[in-house]
C-alpha cells in the first residue's frame, strides 16, 4: 500500500509536464532495434474495442530483443493464455507507463522472477504487481523478447504508452517514434443516412451508398445527393503506412458543411471504460450483416465516446428545400496526409421510390428499463441499458433452444440466459453446458454456472443458444518424444492436447511427482516444458499430464524418459 502511495505522489510531482497537450519527443527510444513498420495503429477499429496501442512487425519471427524505452520500474507482469499473453508494464518518472505485449519471454532476470511466482502458485497463468522500485529497468536495456503469445494472430510486438495516473492509453506515434508514412488514407465507400422519419435521400428513406470519383487535383467528388429532412454521413476506409500493406486505422476524421465543422474526432487518446462504445461509432447493423465497419459521422443513440474535438448538431445536417450544401469529408493521418471527398447536396423533396425495410415483432425493448422474458426452454434477463436504443426484438421459443434476435444488434452489458435442467438426471447434468450455435449450428462453449436445476450463462452476444453434452475426454499425446526415449540433447519437452467440444479448462503436469511448469500455446494446442527449469536432477523421469475439459471430462497421460 505504501508503495502505491509513493508512486502516486511521485507522479503528482510530474503533473506539470504531463498536463501539457504536447508530448515529449526525445524522452523515449524505440522498443525494438529494427525500423518500425506497423501492422496496426492506435485507435484502430477492432471487435468491440479500439486498439489501445500500435502493433509493430517483427519480421515474421519471434525472439527479437525488446528494449525499455526509458528508465523505470516494472509495476505489473501478467502471463495469460489470451489477451496480451505475456505482457510487462513499466512506469517511467515522467508520468507515463509503457506496455509490451505478446512477448515470447522476459529478460533472464525477470524470467527468473516470474517463474518463481509460477512455481510457487503452480500455475502458468499469473499476474503480479512488484513493489515500486523492486524490479528496475534502464533505458536501452533488453527487458524481453518479442513473441506471439495470447490473442496474437502472428508474431509482433503490441506496444502502448499510457498515463500512469489515469491509465488512459495515448497514441505512441505522438512521442516522436519514426514511422515512414507518405501515403494518403484510403476511402472505400461513402453512405448517406436518413436520421429522422420522413427524411428522403435520392428518393429513398433508407441508407444510400454514394458514387464518387477522383478529380485532377487528387481529391474525390461524389455524385450530387438530393434530400429533404435530417441526414448524416458515414464511410468505410483505412490508412496505410509505407513499407506495409496492412489496412490500418485512420487517425482523424472531419465532416464540414458549407465550411462549418460538424464532426471532428481523432485517436490521440481514449479511456478503456468507453472503448466498447465503438459499437455506436460504427453502423453495427451493417457490420452484423456484411462484416464491414462503417464509421458514422454523427452521434448515434447511446454514443458516450470522448474522442470528439468538435460537434455541431450531433453531426446531423438539416436539409431545407431549395438550398444547396457542400459537404466535405476529410480523412487524415498523423503525418498530415489527407484524403478529401466533396458531396454536393441539393435540398429537394421527392417521392419515395425505395422504402426502408422495417421488421416489427410482438416484443419492443425499452433500453433504459430491465426486461425479463420466458422463452420456454430458457429465461432471458436484460438489465437496464443492456442496449443502446429501443428496438423490436425477435425472440423465438424452442423445445431445447432459444433464439435471441440476431448478431446485427450490439449489447453493451452482459445479460443472462437461464436454462431449466430439472428434466435431466444429475449424472447427465455433469456433462451438459450452455452452448451458442453458429450459422452452421456448431456449438461453442459458454461459461456455465450450475446451481440446482438451473444452468446460467452471462453474455453480450445475441443469437441461438441450447444445452449441449460433452461425453468425450480431451486427447493428449507426445509431440517431440517417445516413451522410454533418451532425451539428453533435448532443450524442451512438448505434448499435444485437444478437446472436441467444450474446450480445455485446466491442465497440470508432474515429473517424478513434482509439479512442473508447462506453457500452454492454445493456437498450436501444445504444452511445453523447458528443461532449463532444472526442477530435478535424476536419470529416469516419469511424466504425468492431466488435462480436463470444461465439463469435467479428464485424461491422464503418462510416459517415461531418460536424461543425464
Amino acid at each position: 500500500m505504501l508503495n502505491r502511495i509513493f508512486l502516486v505522489v511521485l507522479l503528482l510531482f510530474s503533473l506539470p509536464f504531463f498536463g501539457q497537450e504536447s508530448y515529449p519527443q526525445d524522452a523515449f527510444r524505440s522498443p525494438l532495434g529494427i525500423p518500425l513498420i506497423l501492422a496496426g495503429t492506435f485507435g484502430e477499429l477492432r471487435s468491440n474495442h479500439f486498439h489501445s496501442g500500435i502493433d509493430i512487425k517483427t519480421q515474421q519471427r519471434q525472439g527479437l530483443p525488446v528494449y525499455a524505452i526509458g528508465n523505470g520500474t516494472v509495476t505489473r507482469i501478467k502471463v495469460s493464455l489470451y489477451g496480451y499473453g505475456k505482457v510487462m508494464y513499466v512506469a517511467h518518472p515522467n508520468g507515463y507507463t509503457s506496455v509490451y505485449g505478446h512477448l515470447q519471454k522476459f529478460s533472464p532476470e525477470i524470467e527468473t522472477y516470474i517463474k518463481k511466482v509460477q512455481y510457487n502458485k503452480k500455475s502458468y497463468e499469473v499476474e503480479v504487481f512488484p513493489d515500486y522500485g523492486e524490479v528496475k529497468v534502464e533505458k536501452g536495456k533488453v527487458i524481453a523478447y518479442s513473441g506471439n503469445t495470447g490473442g496474437s494472430s502472428g508474431p509482433h510486438l503490441h506496444f502502448e504508452i499510457r498515463s500512469s495516473i489515469s491509465e488512459k492509453p495515448t497514441n505512441p506515434l505522438l512521442y516522436g517514434f519514426e514511422v515512414r508514412d507518405a501515403t494518403n488514407p484510403i476511402l472505400n465507400k461513402v453512405f448517406a443516412y436518413p436520421l429522422v422519419d420522413k427524411t428522403i435521400i435520392n428518393q429513398s428513406n433508407s441508407k444510400v451508398e454514394l458514387n464518387f470519383s477522383k478529380q485532377k487535383d487528387g481529391n474525390f467528388l461524389a455524385d450530387k445527393v438530393t434530400a429533404s429532412g435530417t441526414i448524416g454521413f458515414g464511410f468505410s476506409g483505412y490508412d496505410r503506412q509505407d513499407m506495409a500493406a496492412n489496412k490500418n486505422g485512420i487517425y482523424q476524421v472531419q465532416l464540414l458543411v458549407n465550411g462549418q465543422t460538424y464532426i471532428d474526432y481523432d485517436f490521440e487518446k481514449f479511456s478503456f471504460s468507453e472503448t466498447r462504445y465503438i459499437n455506436t461509432l460504427i453502423d453495427y447493423d451493417h457490420y452484423g450483416k456484411y462484416r464491414q465497419k462503417i464509421q458514422q459521422c454523427f452521434l448515434a443513440p447511446g454514443n458516450r465516446l470522448d474522442i470528439y474535438n468538435a460537434i455541431k448538431n450531433d453531426g446531423k445536417i438539416a436539409i431545407k428545400e431549395g438550398l444547396s450544401y457542400s459537404v466535405e469529408l476529410l480523412l487524415k493521418d498523423l503525418e498530415g496526409n489527407l484524403t478529401k471527398v466533396t458531396i454536393p447536396v441539393e435540398g429537394k423533396k421527392e417521392q419515395i421510390k425505395i422504402n426502408k425495410e422495417t421488421t416489427k415483432t410482438d416484443t419492443y425493448v425499452i433500453a433504459k428499463k430491465p426486461n425479463n422474458y420466458d422463452l420456454g426452454a430458457a429465461k432471458v434477463y436484460f438489465p437496464a441499458n443492456t442496449f443502446y436504443k429501443d428496438f423490436y426484438i425477435d425472440l423465438k421459443k424452442g423445445a431445447d433452444t432459444v433464439t435471441i434476435h440476431n448478431s446485427r444488434v450490439p449489447a453493451h452489458r452482459n445479460f443472462t440466459i437461464t436454462f431449466d435442467v430439472s428434466k435431466n438426471s444429475k449424472e447427465d447434468r455433469k456433462q451438459l453446458f450452455i452452448a451458442r450455435l453458429d450459422k452452421k449450428l456448431e456449438p461453442s462453449y459458454m461459461s456455465t454456472y450450475k446451481r440446482g436445476n438451473s444452468f446460467t450463462t452471462r453474455t453480450r452476444n445475441l443469437g441461438t443458444f441450447t444445452l449441449a453434452k460433452d461425453t468425450t475426454a480431451p486427447k493428449v499425446r507426445a509431440k517431440n518424444f517417445k516413451d522410454k526415449q533418451w532425451l539428453n540433447n533435448y532443450s524442451y519437452l512438448s505434448v499435444l492436447i485437444s478437446d472436441d467440444l467444450s474446450g480445455i479448462d485446466t491442465y497440470s503436469a508432474t515429473l517424478n511427482g513434482e509439479w512442473i511448469l508447462m506453457e500452454y500455446e492454445s493456437k498450436k494446442n501444445t504444452l511445453t516444458y523447458n528443461f532449463d527449469d532444472k526442477v530435478l536432477n535424476e536419470k529416469q523421469y516419469n511424466l504425468e499430464v492431466v488435462v480436463t475439459d470444461n465439463v469435467g471430462n479428464s485424461t491422464t497421460f503418462t510416459s517415461t524418459f531418460y536424461r543425464k
